[in-house]
């Protein structure tokens, strides 16, 4: 029987950095995201059978990748020209459409759409759509992002990100906040429910019959030695987002932590979380320590992940005849999560942070419009 000899690849820092990239941003290609993945896994001294079953390929797919990026390096990761018809839109004439694209907007309109550039451009929609596609341009996608003020951003996120990927010895990191306004909303008609050929249909108004406050401390990280199954939320509903049912929440959060373990605790800067009562609690409570997430950045804080994971699996699609269902349907969720709970594992450190926050603002000052 042949034997085929290993290509042993070692990876340069800036190699291993973008590969990485790769695999972990979005808007990479599945087939772009795997040839990465085979590399670093190739890297690390893996053989090409744990890798085509890690990765789900083939080992012929392995070898061959594999033998690429040994002999072409980066370049080899990428398809070669194929066989066809040749080219009917010049580079010159794609930088034009590009350009047309990133800076210019119609006459009528906000932004481009395919069809409009099609036409302005002279070319067709389909090869429009084959540009953008190439090129990660997203005409009719538009996201809402606001940038922190706050002037120790900095210190903030090197202490809140270090509470997540390196606690404190015999210590727990709790996220905690506040999500106000669930309302209990029954529909005005009944639930039509899936089916082969047809969505769930469901009356688009309702009536209100209540609303309530969800509290919730998520476990974001904890040390080895505290012993504590990190990813377990704790809840607590109330009528109303004050500051004394705040600290009636962290009561409950006392006494749900073992005492031995100094306490975390990430929050934002509500009105609610800064009244003499709130700092009474915690100066009667030297194992307890506060850290705040900056202005305009409550992404840093862990809990406002599970927040969103109860509207998409219960509360957005649900329909409540009552206050009291509606405090039953969350705790029923959070018990189910607390059987077999799941950290959420954060893998960016404070200066990629940092380093993307910074491009952002040079981004945002390019973009103002010159004083005359």
């Amino acid at each position: 029987m042949s034997t085929t000899k290993l290509v042993l690849i070692e990876l340069s820092i800036d190699e291993r950095k973008a590969l990485e990239q790769r695999v972990r941003r979005r808007s990479t290609s599945r087939r772009d995201a795997q040839r990465a993945e085979i590399v670093l896994r190739a890297a690390d001294g893996a053989n090409n059978c744990k890798i085509a079953a890690a990765v789900g390929v083939t080992r012929k797919t392995v070898r061959a990748w594999r033998a690429r990026f040994a002999e072409q390096r980066m370049d080899g990761l990428s398809d070669e020209p194929r066989c066809g018809a040749p080219r009917r839109i010049d580079d010159d004439r794609i930088k034009a459409i590009i350009a047309k694209t990133l800076e210019e907007k119609p006459v009528n309109a906000t932004h481009w759409n395919i069809r409009d550039i099609a036409k302005a451009a002279g070319v067709s929609t389909s090869s429009v759509y084959r540009i953008g596609r190439a090129f990660s341009l997203q005409q009719n996608c538009a996201e809402t992002s606001r940038l922190s003020s706050d002037p120790q951003f900095i210190e903030k996120v090197r202490d809140i990100v270090g509470l997540f990927l390196d606690p404190p010895d015999k210590a727990l990191a709790i996220c905690v906040d506040e999500r106000s306004q669930h309302q209990a909303l029954g529909r005005t008609q009944a639930l039509v429910p899936m089916r082969p050929g047809q969505i769930e249909r469901r009356a688009h108004d309702y009536e209100r019959h209540g609303m309530t406050t969800l509290f919730a401390g998520f476990q974001a990280s904890v040390s080895a030695q505290a012993m504590v199954r990190p990813g377990e939320a704790i809840d607590r509903c109330d009528p109303c987002h004050r500051s004394s049912e705040f600290r009636a929440f962290l009561e409950e959060l006392e006494h749900n932590v073992p005492a031995e373990l100094d306490v975390h605790v990430v929050m934002n800067i509500a009105e609610s979380h800064k009244t003499k009562m709130f700092g009474d609690w915690f100066v009667k409570r030297p194992h307890w320590h506060m850290h705040f997430t900056p202005t305009s950045s409550s992404w840093l804080d862990q809990v406002e992940r599970f927040f969103t994971l109860l509207s998409e699996k219960r509360i957005k699609r649900g329909a409540d005849g009552s206050v009291k269902a509606l405090i039953e349907v969350i705790e029923i969720f959070i018990d189910n999560h607390n059987a077999n709970p799941k950290p959420l594992r954060w893998t960016k450190s404070a200066n990629n942070i940092l380093a993307s926050t910074g491009r952002r603002y040079r981004r945002t000052l390019d973009a103002r419009p010159k004083a005359g």
